[in-house]
């Protein structure tokens, strides 16, 4: 809340890898339930729009998704579905078009939905595909921040700097947070990201941000198959201590002016997928 009472704009955060097998999906839920249990109204946005997996991950079977709404068959608040501890999740469908390939008057639709949503909300957390896909760009670019899920080991590093080097040479993106995932130690985490952002400030002069690591904990690992959240199962565990501290980093991001509010997320990120053809096909500055 802000001093005269009214509340803050929400902010908006794209959590993003290289490559998959961080554990970046089963990292979003916890860090969205561990904000949530630090007052924080959450939405979680799975935005792998060809395999999405969030419902999968908290064990929920959503009956309709974005699919529905760019039907006209569904409104966007008939398609979210509640998690734990009051978290709101926006399901995707495995197999939807990329937004690059939807027609302008789905674009449309969607928008025209985003600017009706009126759940309230502190936080949303933007789910990505791994790689370096159009809709990977288009999402990162529009979120407010970028939050980039490292793991202790080199082709997870080269990943992610292919994926940082993509989005600051050809987006102009400089604001960078990195988390390493499933470090043995702090020690071998900020090893893993001293060397990420070394190669970002010799070869971009870039620099990439610290917010964080969580270890490896045999803890996490047991919670997944469980389809249970670790901060609930194990909440004494070091990976749901760390997960908490995270969300105390994230609770103190602020909201850039340039990137604007909820609704100019939406705005920005479908007129990025109009102009989307022409940058992708074009000079990459690489």
């Amino acid at each position: 809340m802000l001093a005269d009472g009214k509340a803050a704009a929400p902010k908006v955060i794209s959590v993003t890898s290289g490559k998959g097998g961080v554990g970046k999906t089963s990292l979003v839920v916890n860090l969205a339930a561990a904000l949530a249990m630090r007052d924080q109204k959450v939405v979680i946005l799975d935005a792998d729009l060809g395999l999405a997996n969030i419902d999968v991950v908290l064990g929920l079977a959503p009956k309709f998704n974005i699919k529905h709404v760019l039907a006209g068959q569904k409104r966007l608040e008939d398609v979210v579905v509640e998690g734990p501890h009051g978290i709101r999740i926006i399901p995707a469908s495995s197999g939807l078009e990329e937004l690059a390939r939807l027609l302008p008057e789905q674009k449309l639709s969607l928008l025209a939905e985003f600017d009706r949503f009126e759940l309230d909300f502190d936080i949303m957390l933007v789910d990505t595909a791994t790689g370096i896909s159009s809709d990977v760009a288009y999402f990162n670019t529009a979120a407010q921040h970028i939050l980039v899920v490292l793991f202790p080991e080199p082709a997870s590093l080269t990943d992610a700097y292919a994926l940082i080097k993509l989005l600051h040479n050809r987006y102009r993106q400089r604001d960078f947070r990195v988390v390493v995932n499933g470090a043995r130690s702090e020690r071998e985490a900020r090893e893993i990201f001293n060397a990420l952002a070394n190669v970002c400030h010799r070869f971009l002069d870039l620099t990439v941000d610290w917010i964080g690591f969580v270890p490896k904990d045999e803890a996490f690992v047991r919670a997944i198959r469980q389809q249970r959240l670790v901060i609930d199962g194990y909440p004494d565990s070091p990976s749901a201590r760390a997960i908490f501290a995270l969300a105390d980093e994230i609770i103190k991001l602020p909201i850039p002016a340039l990137k604007g509010t909820y609704q100019f997320f939406w705005t920005r990120l479908l007129k990025l997928t109009d102009a989307g053809d022409a940058l992708w096909n074009g000079k990459s500055g690489d």
